[in-house]
């Protein structure tokens, strides 16, 4: 009986340890894993190859000419992007984003597949998928394939100062997303006041207060286009009005991301600084304890300058802490001789 117990529980236990593996292989790779290591690389190439290729594919004249090799770079991208995307969900149970709560396998599968980074990597092999089995009959596919651009943002997985970017975004999200509320309100406003003024001067542009929309759009924008512009005198004071509200409403998501983007880097700092004080709690920072604040610093994405200093702040208040009258060295801890000043 518990010969046909084990039998049954190993090959259990060999799946999730295989699971395990699988993860960690195509997890961003940290330092002396060279399996990850090298799968982040073969996968950085193939999207960077994968990139140049639908570029290049969009002269006619290098697509007639090498229309084959176009072809077979797409067929063997999209079956390794296939193969990665299922790995990455039949492996999301593993991950700790993705299984919080202990929910079930399934529910914890479809948590991974609804967040960004699985939505991009679906998105990449989406165009091949459709055009191979024809799902929109004969309508021109050139506008899918053009989706395959969408490739280069699988490199965001690959880049911890995209990572910190996109962590700034869905942070703010309600910032943002009331700030583009207010900015599409006075965008509204903006047009039906210069329907008002320039209806029956130019009723071409702004007959309507939709036709009024584009004006107002790259007014807010402060981009200006120039090919509508107010000619009554209404129409110019109000659109000189609207213009300077616009150099506020750009600014308004634009500073949401900039504070957001200072506040996400003072809160990663602050988890360095957690990490040098717990590697410096005994007095003594090993090598071990070095290489693996280096591989934490990497996957926060801070600087190497900003973390020295970090680190040698730390050592400082430490060993002025256990040396109150200044003895010791504050980088090193040596004993200073009182009547050299040199450390002994």
């Amino acid at each position: 009986m518990v010969e046909n117990a084990s039998s049954v529980v190993m090959p259990s236990a060999q799946r999730r340890s295989l699971r395990r593996s699988v993860h960690l292989a195509l997890e961003t790779a940290r330092d002396g894993d060279a399996l990850s290591k090298a799968i982040d690389i073969f996968l950085v190439s193939l999207i960077t190859v994968s990139i140049v290729a639908v570029v290049l594919e969009s002269i006619p004249a290098i697509e007639l000419r090498y229309f084959d090799l176009f072809y077979w770079i797409e067929v063997f991208t999209v079956s390794v992007f296939t193969v990665e995307y299922i790995l990455r969900v039949w492996t999301s149970v593993e991950s700790p984003h993705y299984s919080l709560g202990q929910l079930g396998g399934l529910r914890n599968r479809l948590r991974f597949i609804s967040s960004p980074y699985a939505i991009i990597d679906f998105l990449a092999i989406l165009p091949f998928y459709l055009v191979m089995f024809g799902i929109f009959g004969g309508v021109d596919m050139r506008f899918l394939r053009a989706i395959r651009l969408l490739r280069i943002l699988k490199l965001t997985r690959y880049s911890s100062a995209f990572d910190m970017l996109m962590t700034c975004c869905r942070e703010n999200m309600r910032s943002l997303g009331a700030a583009f509320f207010v900015l599409l309100t006075v965008m509204l406003l903006a047009a039906s006041g210069m329907y008002f003024f320039e209806r029956e001067t130019q009723p071409v542009a702004f007959g309507s207060i939709p036709a009024a929309m584009w004006w107002a759009f790259a007014t807010l924008t402060t981009v200006g286009y120039g090919d509508v512009t107010p000619i009554t005198v209404g129409g110019k004071v109000f659109g000189a009005l609207i213009t300077v509200v616009g150099i506020g409403m750009v600014a308004l998501p634009t500073g949401i991301l900039a504070s957001g983007y200072a506040q996400e880097i003072e809160l990663r700092s602050d988890r360095y600084k957690a990490r040098a004080e717990e590697a410096l709690d005994d007095g003594i920072l090993t090598e071990l304890e070095k290489t693996d604040l280096e591989s934490f610093r990497k996957d926060l994405g801070l600087g190497k300058h900003a973390a020295s200093q970090i680190l040698d702040t730390r050592m400082v208040k430490r060993a002025l802490s256990h040396d109150p009258l200044g003895k010791a060295c504050p980088h090193c801890g040596a004993a200073i001789d009182e009547d050299s000043g040199s450390r002994s």
